[in-house]
């Protein structure tokens, strides 16, 4: 960017940077479409903003707002403008948050999302001990089995279950699951007709409609065998939780991961299938916004999310 020249070095400098805070005037005009909303976001008045912008304006003779009674809007050239000033504004943003951050403990309020069975199993256990671990901390959780945009902002954290479809996040693996066969025991007389996986479709299954494929499954046995089998759904719920209860309540047999499933198999109130069978196993993930800074608070929280992982495997 070329700076308007100045008559002393004094000026200079004072021209640079009344230049970088007019950046922040003018990038916050374009995210609200409004003086009025970027002066209350800003906590000025109205018309420093709109002198100051015009004086951008002014300074390099090029029209960056069109201005309407009911909006204001970029230019192409404004536009091209903005997306430079938002990435320096989120630049110096981030190195002010890495400073401050690089001596203070994990504060604040965290906001993560995690599928609600993962969620209820394990993220909620994990988020009692990190506030525990650091009081100055809160969490505000959203554990649904809808799908959270972590680039939409309303997050700063998702914890996912499964396989990654996302090409523009951050993550990092920070477990596995295991998937499992199983049914109630009141079927235990009708599993002894089950010798293959292939068998599978002669028995009622509960599909789990929250998953990509959720009648079709692939089994394997050694590193010769494998079989890809579809089930006979008789039942569909978008809920894994769901799945589990009609599973327990006699409907038929499914697969569910063995964090939803460990308990009832260990109480009885559910048995294995094909035991000697193994599906494949998923991945538990910590996805992060595209960004290079990531608070203390979200680090801390992974870390402890992990050595929990880590100590129920162990």
């Amino acid at each position: 960017m070329r700076m308007a020249k100045a008559n002393n070095p004094n000026e200079a400098d004072s021209g640079h940077l009344g230049n970088l805070k007019r950046l922040a005037y003018f990038a916050a005009v374009v995210e609200t479409g409004s003086f009025t909303a970027a002066a209350e976001r800003l906590g000025i008045t109205k018309a420093v903003v709109s002198q100051q912008v015009a004086r951008l304006e002014r300074e390099f003779h090029t029209a960056l707002l069109t201005r309407t009674t009911r909006r204001v809007a970029a230019t192409a050239a404004g536009q091209a403008f903005y997306e430079r000033c938002a990435l320096i504004l989120a630049q110096a943003h981030d190195a002010f948050d890495e400073l401050n951050e690089a001596a203070a403990m994990p504060s604040g309020t965290l906001r993560l999302t995690a599928t609600l069975d993962y969620g209820i199993a394990a993220v909620v256990p994990a988020i009692a001990a990190f506030t525990r671990r650091y009081p100055r901390c809160k969490v505000d959780a959203m554990l649904s089995d809808q799908w959270v945009d972590v680039m939409a902002g309303d997050v700063e954290l998702a914890i996912r279950v499964g396989w990654l479809t996302e090409p523009s996040v951050q993550s990092r693996q920070i477990g596995t699951f295991r998937q499992l066969l199983v049914a109630a025991p009141s079927w235990q007389s009708r599993l002894a007709t089950l010798a293959h996986p292939e068998d599978l479709g002669m028995l009622p299954f509960v599909a789990n409609a929250a998953l990509r494929e959720p009648a079709r499954w692939t089994f394997s046995r050694g590193d010769a065998q494998r079989r890809i089998v579809a089930a006979n759904s008789v039942i569909s719920l978008d809920a894994t939780l769901a799945v589990r209860e009609a599973v327990r309540q006699g409907a038929g047999l499914s697969v569910l991961p063995d964090y939803v499933v460990a308990d009832d198999l260990a109480a009885g109130h559910l048995v294995p299938v094909l035991p000697e069978w193994t599906l494949p196993s998923g991945g538990i993930h910590a996805v992060f916004p595209a960004a290079r800074f990531r608070p203390a608070k979200v680090r801390a929280f992974v870390e402890v999310l992990q050595e929990r992982i880590a100590a129920a495997s162990a």
